[in-house]
């Protein structure tokens, strides 16, 4: 009752209270899909609670007890999870943009006395063996937490306060982490393959057993030296599209480091553009013209496709683990009279991808890595799945 009158007061209808629910025990109740934006759940116990795609933002979860929560695909944006306890809880595809783990001090109340009489215990925020695979932690603030053994693996931690977190022995194989803050924590044995460690400087953090195979850093300056002969690249490409094959040609960027260009191909005419290989860590190609683009094996983590125009590209064995595809065209293509060509994913690895509202109509998944992706209204007619792995993804219905 107390949930629905909160969602009646966040919807502004008649009867809505916000709710508190403060120092409650609250262990293994099912919230799931609930909507608990703004609650004040400090100090609770949520021991086992089942809170699938609940959505805390900005909820006030200071101190609580959130041990063995369920709370994969849960929105806690801005949620205040200061002196937490998500021991052991599952926060796969969760969303904690901007969350605060840092340490917090709770008020003890006295066994007789009650709340007359408080004292006051520092507690850090405690999140180890916690589940955070393919979450989005952006910007939060783990400063001092413990994450001893946590999965962090494929998950973005952009601009992450992590500076004296325990993370040692934790899981960040594919990790996005640029631009992270990680003073003085510990990743002991912590396993960083694979993960992007732009911008971040791990001089002063203790890194004894670390596995780093693989890891991406920094741009080489010869990388940067190229910038300007990339933009003119792709300059060549927008004139061929313009002239219709007149003037310019194809971009070819096979192999390269394309992190330099940022946000410069941002709705940019790269038709049939060659990339194979390339590295795209993170770039803005949201309305990008791709049609026909060659980008197997690229790797675009965390890029921004949105609404970028895909139809018949070839993206086999590309890594899109995080990447942005809401609204993207990734379909058939036509190329004359009864002639066209699908997109083609095969054996791309696409975990935790956003491909809300993109179409997909007859593209080739075959053996694709779909773990964690959400398709939530995509278009999926026609399309080919066939072996593909589609564990924990959402929306996602064959027809």
């Amino acid at each position: 009752m107390m949930v629905t009158a909160h969602e009646r007061f966040l919807a502004g209808k008649p009867g809505g209270k916000k709710a508190s629910l403060r120092f409650l025990d609250l262990s293994r109740l099912d919230l799931a899909g609930r909507n608990l934006t703004d609650a004040d759940l400090s100090a609770s116990i949520l021991d086992g609670c089942r809170m699938i795609r609940t959505n805390l933002e900005r909820a006030n979860l200071f101190g609580a007890d959130l041990r063995k929560a369920d709370l994969r695909g849960a929105i806690l944006r801005r949620a205040d999870v200061r002196g937490c306890c998500l021991r052991g809880a599952n926060l796969t595809m969760a969303d904690l943009t901007q969350a605060d783990f840092r340490e917090g001090q709770i008020a003890i109340p006295h066994p007789t006395k009650g709340l007359t009489t408080l004292t006051h215990q520092d507690r850090a925020g405690d999140a180890d063996g916690a589940i955070f695979a393919g979450a989005t932690l952006d910007g939060s603030r783990f400063n001092g937490a413990s994450a001893f053994a946590a999965d962090f693996s494929d998950c973005s931690l952009r601009g992450a306060k992590l500076n004296g977190c325990n993370l040692k022995d934790a899981n960040l194989s594919g990790a996005i982490l640029e631009g992270a803050d990680v003073a003085g924590a510990n990743l002991e044995n912590a396993n960083l393959s694979g993960a992007v460690l732009t911008g971040v400087d791990t001089a002063a953090a203790r890194m004894g057993g670390a596995n780093l195979s693989g890891s991406l850093r920094e741009p080489t300056m010869d990388a940067w030296r190229r910038l300007e002969a990339l933009k003119a690249v792709a300059q060549g490409n927008a004139a061929w599209c313009e002239s219709g094959g007149k003037r310019g040609a194809p971009a070819k960027f096979d192999g390269e480091d394309l992190r330099p260009l940022g946000d410069a191909l941002k709705g940019g005419r790269l038709t049939a553009m060659s990339a194979r290989g390339a590295c795209m860590v993170g770039l803005d190609l949201s309305g990008a013209q791709l049609q026909g683009a060659n980008l197997e094996g690229a790797d675009l983590r965390g890029a921004c496709l949105i609404k970028a125009d895909l139809r018949g590209a070839r993206l086999t064995g590309a890594n899109l683990t995080k990447a942005d595809l809401r609204g993207a065209s990734i379909g058939v293509l036509p190329l004359g009279p009864d002639r066209s060509t699908p997109a083609t994913l095969n054996q791309a690895r696409m975990r935790y991808t956003f491909a809300q509202s993109a179409d997909l109509t007859a593209a080739i998944l075959d053996g694709a890595d779909l773990r964690g992706a959400d398709f939530t209204g995509a278009r999926t007619a026609r399309a080919s799945f066939r072996d593909a792995d589609i564990q924990n993804a959402v929306g996602y219905a064959a027809e």
